[in-house]
């Protein structure tokens, strides 16, 4: 089968990632899914020309419901949608959009949900036959640079290398758009480091929003203890996620934070904003801390740099957590079959 994928596909996003780890499941199973950047298109008619190319397209696939899925709804082939998160969490909000995904979800075959609460969410604010709508959680692979040098890294953030050693880094894992709020624990932060100049943040992720980006930069250059570092590959990235203190994440909206999931799995703790999209995947003091205010994360910082068996056990649970409820194989099986009903 021919399939036509649509997602945002901005580099080394968790979108990105996702798309691309489904595709390959998809393909494993002989099908051939073309994966396409939403932004390319225009309208739906855009796609539908492409999809009736030749050799035509015989399904489709698209990730968020708004972006990409909008872009499907002229087709003339049978399509499945995943919900990405925003769309769900922050699209519904704009009735225009939400009477669109709505027509979205009335068209697909299947919708795939990455959380029961976010399947809940669709089903309250989009008139959906709810058997349609699958719970699949993400699948999670992890894979460390054996060449990564970590004081390397620090340095080229513009952290002395003095202390390295003995530094606590907290490293803010996300792209630079206004939904993850990057700066939001700067001034707490700054603030803490200034008590305790040992304990910094590092935020690394790629550029999305150029305005937001140059906040960032100024802020961090002018911010003591908070740092910006140049983004890296995956497997930099998991290796820097691997030697630092804690993982961190202030998001307003998480579909499912691919960051937080994969310090879980790498065997590091995280501390993460208390949103629903990280409270469902983050039990409070049992696989991670929850906070909801800057204050609060450094009270919760505070208590994993105290408590050694805090800190032992939110490791040893989060990674249970990621191989019980994130295995890959899990999520193959579950788009090979979905793929299925598309015939």
């Amino acid at each position: 089968m021919r399939l036509l994928f649509l997602a945002c596909l901005s580099p080394k996003t968790g979108n990105r990632t996702t798309a691309e780890r489904i595709r390959s499941h998809i393909e494993s199973a002989g099908h051939t899914c073309e994966l396409r950047d939403a932004a390319e298109f225009q309208s739906s008619a855009e796609v539908a020309d492409v999809v009736s190319q030749t050799p035509p397209f015989e399904g489709a696939l698209a990730i968020h419901l708004f972006k990409a899925g909008r872009l499907l709804i002229d087709i003339q082939v049978p399509f499945g949608v995943i919900f990405g998160g925003t769309d769900i969490n922050e699209d519904v909000k704009v009735e225009q959009k939400r009477v669109v995904m709505e027509q979205v979800l009335q068209k697909a075959r299947f919708a795939v949900a990455f959380t029961d609460k976010l399947k809940k969410e669709a089903e309250i604010f989009l008139v959906s036959q709810s058997s349609k709508i699958y719970v699949q959680a993400q699948g999670i692979k992890t894979e460390a640079s054996e060449k990564f040098c970590w004081t390397e890294f620090l340095r080229s953030s513009g952290i002395s290398e003095e202390h390295a050693e003995e530094l606590h880094v907290f490293l803010l894992v996300c792209g630079l758009r206004r939904v993850k709020d990057p700066l939001y624990l700067v001034e707490a932060f700054s603030e803490w480091h200034r008590e305790n100049p040992l304990n910094v943040l590092v935020i690394i992720g790629p550029k999305i929003d150029p305005v937001l980006t140059m906040e960032v930069e100024a802020v961090s250059k002018r911010t003591a203890g908070v740092f910006l570092a140049q983004e890296r590959s995956q497997q930099e990235l998991h290796a820097a996620m691997k030697s630092c203190f804690a993982v961190v994440n202030c998001s307003v909206s998480e579909g499912m934070s691919a960051a937080i999931l994969e310090a879980m799995d790498l065997g590091v703790p995280v501390v993460a904003r208390n949103i629903p999209g990280n409270a469902a995947v983050v039990q409070h003091e049992v696989t991670g801390l929850l906070y909801s205010s800057p204050q609060e994360f450094v009270h919760q910082s505070e208590r994993l740099l105290s408590d050694h068996e805090l800190r032992k056990s939110v490791v040893r649970n989060g990674k249970c957590y990621v191989e019980e409820h994130h295995s890959l194989k899990q999520e193959k099986e579950t788009y090979q079959r979905l793929v299925e009903i598309l015939h």
